[in-house]
């Protein structure tokens, strides 16, 4: 390597070495804290817009105020506050504005109130408009236990079975301790999808068979006879049974077998020249 260009690197580095250097540090400014700040409010302004509150986690209803899913959501809560207050006895109607102030939904909108009035509460079919007052609108209206014992005496008579202990319990204030009075005068009964059905229990049609009576009856073997040979056997007898009682057998359907088509029969001309016309497909016939 040439010496002249040794030398000047070595003087290079001298000069390098002889100059001392300062290191600059980084300090935050006011702009960039108060980006941050600023950055940090906008995000807690957005959750308060979108309803979301920090400090206790709640959910702010009043921020979808022109949704449809807090429209019915309203609705739902009325219509279950109604029910709560007809099961507690208080059956009396109430105005929309004292509705509203029990449930807590004092910041609903105009439009909200109009939509309840004219339509929701309106056609609700469990709730009751009287002179522009509301209140629950049971199946039954039964104000005490007598009532309840009366309808199901009259259902009796009449054959049409029991009532629904969820319809008991809607329509009925107080229903549990009621029913716990009547005791015996009411006979329950679980279907099987553990739906409990309410009966009268009509203490007239209890009587004592006589044991005679009692083994003859369960002398006659029914094990082997299906529900037509017992049927045949009470019209013998001049007894007629009930009909469309049990449930219905449903046929399976039956299915097309594939490749029965049809021939189609294709429609036929000059039916009126049958023997006049003459067949040249074999050649010109001889004359005779």
């Amino acid at each position: 390597m040439d010496p002249a260009l040794l030398r000047e690197r070595e003087l290079f580095k001298k000069r390098a070495l002889s100059q001392p250097t300062v290191e600059k540090k980084v300090v935050p400014s006011e702009s960039s804290g108060s980006k941050k700040k600023k950055s940090k409010g906008d995000k807690e302004v957005s959750s308060s817009k979108h309803g979301s509150d920090a400090s206790n986690g709640n959910f702010n209803l009043k921020a979808l105020t022109g949704s449809s899913g807090y429209k019915f959501g309203c609705l739902a809560k009325i219509v279950n506050y109604m029910k709560t207050r007809h099961q507690r006895g208080d059956t009396h109607h109430l105005t929309l504005d004292e509705i509203l102030d029990e449930t807590k939904l004092l910041d609903i909108g105009m439009k909200q109130k109009q939509w309840l009035m004219s339509e929701a509460l309106a056609s609700n079919p469990k709730i009751e408009v009287r002179d522009g007052k509301y209140a629950f609108k049971p199946k039954y209206h039964l104000k005490d236990k007598k009532a309840l014992l009366r309808l199901l005496d009259k259902h009796d008579q009449l054959g049409l079975g029991g009532v629904l202990l969820d319809d008991v319990e809607e329509g009925l204030p107080n229903s549990a301790k009621a029913l716990k009075v009547l005791g015996d005068q009411i006979i329950f009964v679980t279907r099987p999808d553990k739906k409990k059905i309410l009966f009268y229990n009509d203490k007239h049609c209890q009587f004592t068979v006589d044991e005679e009576f009692t083994k003859l009856w369960r002398s006659i073997p029914v094990d082997s006879m299906d529900d037509e040979k017992i049927e045949d056997y009470l019209k013998r007898q001049g007894i007629s049974s009930m009909q469309e009682t049990g449930p219905k057998k449903v046929l399976p359907m039956k299915r097309k077998k594939p490749g029965g088509q049809k021939k189609r029969r294709f429609k036929t001309h000059n039916d009126h020249l049958a023997g006049v016309l003459e067949d040249y497909s074999e050649g010109v016939p001889a004359k005779k």
